[in-house]
């Protein structure tokens, strides 16, 4: 016992009845009864109920007292009548009868209440993140995170990983998102850059005979902000490890992933073993490098449909012949809905920026006919050629698009999951896990049209390259995966390339010469000069997953401190002016844009 409390919140039963004992805490809620005065007290471990009558001193003190106000209780336990037994909570039972209380922290007026999980604004939110992070749903997410980074690290080194800590002071990576940039007082001009990843360090750290690292890691990287992605900083779990393949790398990532999926969650997995998708397959039946696996919906391919002289819907068709394609979604048993349903999936996609989309039913009296607007443009024999390629029946519904295939992408997977919302398709009692894998190397930058590296530059290219393949670098796939889960990922990593005379080659494709390769990655070519192993990592995105096992739709109600969408932390203000003195000492100067 020390002088603020005997027990904590959470902790009093029946066991205890009679005892003298002392709590401190919040003061939750209060119900004042007239005679009878009601204070529900919450620490971080829970919440007691505590009585108070009108005969005690403190009575009226109390009666005045502010929400979230800190005090000192000392009382006795007793029963709860049976009409007031609170089942919800772990001391539901019993309540304290007040002696004394002290009041040790005073509260003003609050902004925002903290016993309600009502939306406030985000300004609000942020500006008194002390007082949210009281909240019930958000406390128990931040402990839920601390758990998480817990069990994570713990099983990290049950299975052989070492924890080590790379620099946070760095240099300046071409490659990637914008860094955030630190000048140096003791040479002036210059800067360092606070790490996008620790991937460089962590090939190093292999380079340097270390088998297995791994590390909490916070990156920096100077993005917008989305629902998934937090600006400024994140975490994750960076791993590496010599002398493996692919296969190596997802065994342990699977392992880790379904255990500490299935701890925190009571949530199915789709999958214990997670399914491989390639990148191009992942791109044509789902629109997207990051499907969400639980929506049955798959994304067809039907160009060839529209070279058919027995179907006339030339709109289609002068597409096609222009190089467009034509790609479709087909839903089971949707003959009974609304011509509105239809209607309104046409509307959303024109809404999103696409020319609609095309749709008909399968339908079937004498022989096969299509219902809807552009039913009549097909013959029985395209009909039955589209059902076969879609696996569709009679009563199924296809919805379709035609246009250059980065556009038509982008609309079917939106559609995909658009589709998928109206009919409620999604089971949101499911974690479903994939890889996407066989990335390409390079891929050809839509405003330059030059050529560049599509994922990490440091990657292994697949295969016994020849000089053939060098030609034609976008036919180069890669040793690089994903991670996805529930249409967001979660990850990226590779097997990395060791072999610096390989290096520059696939530099050289992207427009580096060797001049520039070594002052942009000096230590890493030089490193890997001097007898590198085969080595592969990934870096799970903690937030991205502790976001998962919360259930939540948004990374800053897993994160304790988060700044808003204008990467400001509202808190503290930050960012913030500097002095002169700072910026002289610097030699920096400041020049607004006008």
């Amino acid at each position: 016992m020390n002088k603020y409390r005997s027990h904590n919140c959470n902790e009093l039963r029946k066991d205890d009845l009679d005892k003298e004992i002392s709590i401190s805490g919040w003061i939750n809620k209060k119900r004042d009864h007239g005679n009878l005065l009601f204070i529900d007290l919450r620490d971080n471990y829970g919440i007691t109920q505590c009585i108070i009558d009108k005969e005690n001193k403190n009575f009226l003190e109390l009666e005045k007292t502010q929400l979230e106000t800190v005090v000192k209780i000392k009382g006795k336990v007793v029963n709860r009548s049976n009409e007031t037994i609170n089942k919800d909570i772990e001391t539901g039972e019993i309540e304290v009868a007040i002696n004394e209380i002290k009041i040790l922290g005073t509260c003003k007026e609050l902004p925002m209440p903290v016993f309600s999980d009502q939306e406030y604004a985000e300004e609000i939110r942020l500006k008194y993140r002390f007082l949210d992070l009281r909240r019930k749903k958000i406390h128990e997410n931040i402990i839920l995170r601390s758990k998480v980074i817990s069990y994570i690290r713990n099983e990290m080194i049950k299975l052989g990983f070492l924890e080590f800590q790379t620099p946070i002071l760095t240099s300046s990576s071409p490659e990637g998102a914008r860094d955030f940039l630190v000048p140096s007082r003791l040479n002036p001009g210059k800067f360092y850059a606070l790490p996008q990843a620790p991937q460089q360090f962590k090939q190093l750290i292999m380079i340097s005979g270390f088998d297995k690292y791994f590390q909490i890691a916070p990156c920096f990287r100077d993005e917008d902000a989305r629902a998934d992605r937090s600006p400024g900083e994140f975490y994750q779990l960076d791993l590496e490890m010599s002398f493996v393949e692919q296969e190596d790398v997802f065994n342990v990532v699977e392992t880790l992933l379904v255990n500490t999926f299935k701890k925190f969650s009571n949530k199915k997995l789709m999958h214990d073993k997670f399914p491989k998708i390639s990148y191009t397959d992942s791109m044509l039946k789902y629109g997207s490098d990051k499907p969400d696996l639980r929506n049955p919906l798959i994304i067809n391919d039907i160009t060839e449909v529209f070279t058919r002289k027995d179907v006339s819907f030339e709109i289609f068709k002068k597409l096609v012949k222009s190089g467009s394609k034509v790609r479709c979604i087909s839903t089971k048993d949707t003959k009974d809905k609304p011509r509105s349903f239809f209607d309104n999936i046409d509307k959303w996609a024109k809404e999103q920026g696409a020319s609609g989309l095309a749709y008909f039913t399968f339908e079937k009296n004498e022989e096969l006919t299509a219902k809807g607007p552009i039913g009549k443009f097909f013959s029985k024999e395209a009909l039955l050629e589209i059902m076969k390629k879609t696996k569709s029946e009679v009563g199924d519904s296809i919805f379709m698009a035609c246009g250059k295939q980065n556009d038509l992408e982008k609309i079917t997977s939106l559609a995909r999951d658009k589709i998928a919302k109206d009919l409620d398709l999604i089971d949101d009692s499911i974690f479903a896990f994939c890889w996407i894998v066989d990335y390409p190397m390079f891929e050809r930058d839509g405003v330059t049209n030059k050529i560049k590296f599509s994922h990490n530059p440091f990657s292994m290219p697949q295969g016994n390259l020849n000089e053939e393949d060098f030609e034609n670098p976008l036919n180069i796939m890669a040793y690089q995966y994903d991670i996805v889960c529930n249409g967001i990922e979660l990850s990226s990593g590779a097997i990395r390339n060791h072999k610096p005379e390989l290096m520059y080659k696939l530099f050289s494709i992207a427009g580096y010469n060797k001049k520039q390769v070594d002052e942009k990655f000096s230590g890493m070519i030089n490193a890997l000069s001097y007898g590198a192993p085969p080595h592969g990592g990934i870096a799970p995105g903690l937030d991205r997953i502790v976001m998962l096992l919360a259930n939540e739709k948004n990374i800053r109600e897993v994160t304790m401190f988060p700044m808003n969408q204008n990467a400001q932390d509202l808190m503290m203000k930050a960012p913030s002016d500097v002095g002169e003195e700072q910026l002289k000492e610097l030699g920096l100067t400041i020049k607004t844009k006008k």
